[in-house]
């Protein structure tokens, strides 16, 4: 375990553009906030990955020795089709649709979410509070609000006034815009509508008599906006100034553009001093959609059964392909891809093992301690896990040298990078070995990669009976040996 004050960390601050030297308000300690799951449907890949970076940083900050409290909420009310505060709530939608209670809809996601990334090997938050479980902490911020003279109620609904809390703030500092350029590129408001400007956002809003999900307020029976739920839970439980507040690159315009707004409304400064993103998944190149079957879902990888994956891939490979990429990128998931991911994966784990097996002798000439210091630059410059990871690579290169004589260790030498390897392979990175709980497509892919090895060493010895035998009978078995330039791979027919 290192400790803190021994690495000075630098974070991407979205809210200034650029590189920070991270230092918490309180010293050993850290506040991050992560915006979570809309429960009304099973959890999608480029939430994964999202949630994945931030299960990242967590484990990055415990690792240093940090006492972090992170919080990550579930949305299960008040979340709309739109951003422009119509429509029905998401939830209440699919529940009609199925002819189910609400309540069902969320339990029946909030499992998939969990169970899922416990497939991913996520480690919990320190707290996964609910929205509907803080309507009454919403509705004291709204009161808040109103006093200020940042908000206006209106037959039963409260919007947030944005043009006035422009007039003594900047909204727009998060996503860079400006909100007279907003105003001229938005349409005049329909004679429908209770708000006084477009940009204005619903805080509270007045529940139809369809509405299932309704609560009591002082403006009526209604349900809280999405934008507020998040400034009500992160509020609570990590107080009105804290350290990191994250999520997807998608939400920082408008949702924490408004969380942001409705914390300096009430409580008169800034709520958040690093505000991370992450950034998106596509798939083949292009934006995942369901409308256009460019989807995949995290199971269907898992179970291969899909109609754009060769094979089913293991957690650990997905997760080890999407640490590959910085996690403020855009990353491209492909077959091809997901291939090399699982070959460079086993690589690596193939290393790790050997390790235990090496003799031990006179030091060589691999400087291990600047090696491991190269690894804390890396995740030290904005959490880079691919230079983090090619740096494990040369380590590989360097235990598979010593296992074929080329490099000697000593036992002080060995130790230190075992104990180095398992706290940034399984501690940070958070991936599994393929015999720990990865499960039967694991446990398969382990067992042919074996085989691919002693077929190769059956071609080199010029034994081509039984390497024509192994890829024969494997055949038979339904796998299918593919040998590229860059090594064999194989598939499930």
């Amino acid at each position: 375990m290192q400790l803190f004050s021994s690495q000075v960390l630098k974070v991407y601050n979205s809210l200034t553009g650029k590189k920070e030297q991270f230092k918490p308000l309180k010293e050993g300690y850290i506040g991050m906030y992560v915006c979570g799951p809309t429960v009304y449907s099973n959890v999608h890949l480029g939430n994964c990955r999202t949630f994945m970076s931030f299960d990242m940083i967590f484990r990055y900050f415990k690792h240093l020795g940090y006492k972090v409290r992170y919080v990550r909420n579930i949305t299960d009310a008040g979340h709309l089709e739109n951003d422009a505060d119509e429509g029905e709530d998401k939830i209440a939608k699919k529940a009609k649709l199925e002819q189910i209670e609400p309540m069902e809809v969320v339990q029946r996601y909030t499992v998939d979410f969990h169970e899922t990334l416990q497939k991913f090997n996520f480690l919990p938050p320190s707290i996964e509070p609910t929205a509907t479980g803080h309507i009454i902490e919403q509705i004291e911020i709204i009161k808040e609000i109103l006093v200020k003279g940042f908000a206006y109620e209106i037959n039963g609904s409260v919007y947030f006034d944005v043009v006035k809390f422009n007039e003594t703030n900047d909204y727009g500092k998060l996503s860079g815009r400006k909100l007279e350029d907003m105003i001229a590129n938005t349409r005049e408001l329909t004679a429908q509508s209770d708000k006084k400007n477009p940009q204005d956002f619903a805080l509270w809003k007045k529940a139809e008599e369809q509405h299932i999900m309704r609560w009591p307020s002082p403006w009526g029976d209604g349900f809280p906006g999405w934008h507020l739920e998040c400034t009500a839970m992160s509020t609570k439980y990590l107080g009105e100034n804290f350290d990191i507040h994250g999520g997807g690159m998608d939400l920082k315009f408008p949702h924490h553009e408004c969380e942001i707004a409705q914390a300096e409304a009430s409580n008169g400064h800034t709520p958040v001093n690093y505000w991370l993103h992450a950034n998106m998944l596509t798939l083949n190149g292009k934006k995942m959609s369901k409308s256009t079957d460019n989807n995949i879902y995290p199971n269907e990888i898992f179970s291969g059964d899909n109609n754009i994956l060769s094979k089913a891939f293991a957690p650990s490979v997905v997760r080890f392909f999407m640490l590959q990429a910085h996690y403020t990128s855009i990353l491209d998931l492909s077959n091809d891809a997901l291939l090399a991911s699982e070959k460079g994966y086993y690589r690596l784990m193939e290393a790790y093992k050997t390790l235990e097996s090496l003799e031990t002798g006179n030091t060589g000439s691999f400087n291990y301690k600047a090696w491991q210091q190269k690894c804390y630059d890396a995740m030290n410059d904005d959490f880079n896990t691919p230079i983090l990871i090619a740096h494990l690579f040369d380590a590989a290169k360097q235990i598979n040298l010593i296992k074929d004589g080329g490099e000697t260790i000593s036992e002080a030498d060995k130790k230190f990078l075992k104990t180095t390897l398992d706290n940034f392979i399984f501690d940070v990175l958070g991936l599994e070995s393929p015999t720990s709980k990865e499960g039967k497509s694991d446990t398969l892919a382990g067992v042919v990669q074996l085989l691919i090895q002693l077929r190769n060493k059956a071609r080199a010895n010029k034994d081509f009976a039984t390497s024509d035998q192994i890829r024969d009978e494997l055949i038979a078995l339904g796998i299918q040996l593919k040998d590229g330039k860059d090594g064999t791979t194989f598939s499930l027919d």
